[in-house]
């Protein structure tokens, strides 16, 4: 029977971006349908494949989007959606093949239907550049998502603080925003995947928030704690505001988690 590890190991390796998502989820089906024996036979790759476009710059160097509402505007949005959405597959697959052994079985079926549903979301805004006249790859995107987990793939508490609950919580502050734009630019299309990508984020996120406070209380340690020291640590950028406190508190993230984080960084 072939290993959950294995069959992790060559989505991340696979670099052309459909079929990347499909062997995501591909792996996610054959576990789920018992076909994937839990064992990790193989080391996960320090970075996964990437295709040759888009061309990935650090973040300072990213051009300006244009306009909101013009066309250029409207293709650039899409595109680092998309974008955000392809590399969250690598950062679900990763999770499972590095922590997966330590963390059981649960945690491997929980991320790798969040490796799904990432694949899925990439597969919906890849759709979405498309009836644009664009497509993934056609602009360059920021290298620094993957930055989190190379920094973090030491320690599973680490990477739970600072991708699901860091990196993926501020996708719920700030989608609501995006949503309310496009559907006031008469995008209803648009709309309806930015509700389903919401909707499946606060579920991401709870994942992540539960198994940390599961690790937190295994080691003796207070989850909040723990969670902003890690978070100062590890994470280089901003915990900043306005947050979506209702969105944060239905994933299990408590303002009294990240208040006082948003201050110190």
């Amino acid at each position: 029977m072939a290993t959950v590890a294995a069959a992790v190991r060559a989505a991340l390796l696979t670099a052309e971006p459909t079929a990347k998502a499909f062997a995501a989820r591909s792996a996610a089906r054959e576990w789920s349908a018992g076909r994937l024996d839990f064992t990790f036979d193989c080391t996960m790759p320090e970075r996964p494949a990437r295709p040759a476009a888009p061309e990935l710059l650090p973040p300072n160097r990213m051009p300006k989007r244009g306009k909101a509402g013009s066309e250029r505007g409207r293709i650039a949005l899409w595109h680092a959606l998309a974008h955000i959405e392809f590399v969250a597959i690598d950062l679900a697959l990763d999770m499972v093949g590095r922590f997966g052994a330590e963390m059981g079985r649960q945690f491997v079926s929980d991320f790798l239907s969040v490796a799904a549903d990432e694949a899925m979301h990439f597969g919906l805004l890849a759709r979405r550049l498309r009836s644009l006249g664009s497509h993934y790859g056609a602009l360059p995107a920021h290298d620094g998502l993957w930055d989190a987990a190379h920094a973090t793939r030491h320690d599973v508490a680490a990477r739970l603080a600072v991708v699901p609950m860091v990196l993926e919580a501020r996708g719920l502050d700030v989608t609501p925003h995006t949503l309310e734009r496009v559907r006031a630019a008469g995008d209803e299309t648009g709309a309806r995947i930015l509700e389903r990508i919401l909707d499946d984020e606060i579920v991401h996120v709870r994942f992540g928030a539960t198994y940390f406070d599961a690790v937190a209380a295994a080691r003796g340690e207070s989850a909040e704690i723990l969670w902003r020291a890690l978070v100062t640590q590890y994470f280089r950028g901003a915990v900043k505001p306005p947050f979506n406190d209702s969105a944060r508190q239905a994933a299990g993230l408590p303002r009294s988690f990240y208040a006082g984080v948003a201050a110190l960084t």
